[in-house]
């Protein structure tokens, strides 16, 4: 695809359409822009634009449309493909200005909320009526709803109560031509057509800007309890994920995390609270949650039953809200602790969740055989394994040539499980090359078609998702 420059025709026109919300020159701030989590990657977008409402976002896709100009979209930059790398340069468009809730519906469960508000304020806001907006993604604290509708986000409770999609009623969008759409009805039930309300959730950017969202609520249950178990084996842990399901209770949460992953977090916060015993393995954080105590003890008691099957150690059972807060914020932090130790590519692998054992055993041997260190961590409950592979000292020539054989072959295996290559993350940038590993010609023809139905002229976060 061959894409304009930006001349300063094109500049003056863009900055008329988003008032005096831009940036051209500031070099800092865009070079902020030009990264998000991934890696260590940067990519310099010719402009930033902020756009305040839905009508300027259409003039100014109109706009790029029309001269050929891409255009990246982007919420608060935490993303982990690299979704929100503007890698054609071009025009860089924030949403970090429509950042209102516009309404809370509490006869009908429901709120209607911009793209630019922070996940955990929306969360509270809905909280103090009483309702629940369940998806958590572990940077929830300063990531946008916007950018999780754009990658379908999970988090830990998508384990009992679903991930973005389980919760995106209808939704405002702006198409590249600039025309304003509803994909859907503010309604919990709806087979009137084609779905385009889903197919938007987790297309990442690359058909639309999002504007306004519209989720469906539940009531917040009102207790909760927090079990953190230690084991001596990695492997035992894993194992004791399906049979807790298999003796009847469904987790609100249950995270898995290596020994490394542990270490690292308790590094990064200065917090060693929690002893670790020398042969310990792993962890697993479970958490029930409902609306009747006793159950909820009931529930927890099953759970020791059920792990004294396995290699297990100290079973450490949150006595108070400031210790669930703090076996919270160990786990919620694992990511960036380990981007604080090294460079590092995120994997982020997703199996039915018995085979979740055998990934485990995958993922080490493929680290032996190239001599690359891993550490992981995930939301065991869904399958949903996060696999850090750290550069260490490795070489430059084999991070960049050798280490993404490594990978083809783990997703090749992550394959051959039943699994696929992203849970939540999304493909992004980063893991474009390996969509021929879960999709075969006729699928792939498929969604570029629809990808080219929506922006025929390719304007909208290009290179991603797709070669």
């Amino acid at each position: 695809m061959n894409y304009n420059r930006l001349h300063q025709q094109h500049i003056e026109q863009l900055i008329s359409m988003c008032s005096v919300h831009h940036l051209t020159e500031d070099t800092e701030a865009i070079l902020f822009y030009s990264k998000d989590y991934t890696e260590d990657l940067s990519f310099e977008p010719e402009i930033v634009l902020k756009p305040k409402s839905v009508d300027e976002i259409s003039k100014v896709l109109e706009y790029c449309n029309s001269n050929a100009i891409p255009i990246t979209p982007r919420g608060a930059g935490t993303g982990l493909s690299g979704g929100a790398l503007p890698v054609k340069g071009g025009v860089l468009l924030s949403t970090e200005l429509l950042n209102n809730i516009i309404q809370i519906d509490e006869d009908n469960l429901q709120v209607i909320t911009e793209p630019g508000v922070i996940t955990e304020l929306l969360q509270n806001a809905v909280k103090e009526k009483g309702f629940f907006y369940p998806p958590d993604p572990a940077s929830r604290g300063t990531c946008f709803i916007g950018g999780n509708v754009a990658e379908n986000s999970g988090g830990p409770k998508a384990v009992k109560y679903g991930v973005v999609k389980d919760y995106v009623l209808n939704l405002e969008m702006v198409l590249p031509s600039g025309e304003i759409i509803w994909t859907g009805a503010n309604v919990l039930k709806n087979s009137t057509g084609y779905n385009l309300t889903q197919l938007i959730v987790g297309s990442e950017g690359t058909l639309g800007i999002v504007t306004k969202i519209v989720l469906r609520l539940i009531p917040h249950p009102k207790f909760d309890a927090l079990l953190l178990v230690s084991f001596n084996s990695v492997n035992e842990a894993a194992k004791a994920v399906s049979a807790i399901f298999k003796a009847g209770v469904t987790p609100s949460a249950l995270e898995l995390m290596e020994r490394d992953a542990i270490v690292m977090a308790q590094q990064f916060i200065d917090d060693f609270s929690l002893t670790l015993s020398d042969t310990t393995e792993a962890h697993l954080l479970i958490e029930v949650d409902g609306n009747n105590e006793s159950v909820l003890m009931d529930e927890m008691e099953l759970i020791y039953n059920t792990l004294e099957q396995f290699d297990c150690g100290e079973v450490l059972m949150a006595d108070s809200e400031s210790q669930k807060t703090n076996l919270w914020r160990l786990r919620r932090v694992v990511g960036e602790a380990v981007k604080k130790q090294s460079i590092y590519k995120e994997e982020d692998t997703v199996v039915p969740r018995a085979a979740l054992p055998e990934l485990l055993k995958v993922v080490k041997g493929i680290g032996t055989e190239y001599g690359f260190r891993s550490v992981c961590y995930g939301h065991a409950g869904d399958g949903n394994l996060h696999i850090n592979i750290l550069k260490d000292q490795l070489s430059d020539e084999f991070w960049n040539t050798e280490l993404n054989k490594a990978i083809r072959e783990l997703f090749q295996e992550v394959k051959r499980l039943g699994g696929t290559i992203s849970g939540e993350h999304g493909i992004g940038l980063v893991q474009k090359d390996y969509m021929d590993i879960v999709f075969n010609t006729t699928q792939i023809e498929l969604m570029k078609g629809i990808k080219k139905v929506f922006d025929p002229n390719g304007i909208m976060n290009p290179d991603k998702i797709w070669v």
